[in-house]
């Protein structure tokens, strides 16, 4: 567990996120970062929550018009 502390920022509020978290979450300095909230409490994420469902989407289009897409593509 890491203890982060929010701290005034001009206006607004911030965290500042240690080095071995950054690494882990593969981030750097203007990257955008995620807090989603879950059953279990909040979590920090770089990955788009909504573009998973996205995704998920997509996927039930391509996979329902699987020949037409392929027709399409020639």
């Amino acid at each position: 567990m890491v203890q982060l502390t929010v701290r005034k920022v001009g206006n607004s509020l911030g965290v500042t996120i240690p080095a071995q978290a950054i690494q882990a979450l593969g981030v750097k300095e203007g990257d955008k970062l995620f807090l989603t909230e879950s059953p279990d409490g909040f979590h920090i994420t770089p990955y788009d929550p909504e573009f998973e469902t996205s995704v998920r989407l997509a996927e039930g289009f391509m996979s329902r018009y699987r020949n037409a897409l392929r027709e399409l593509a020639k």
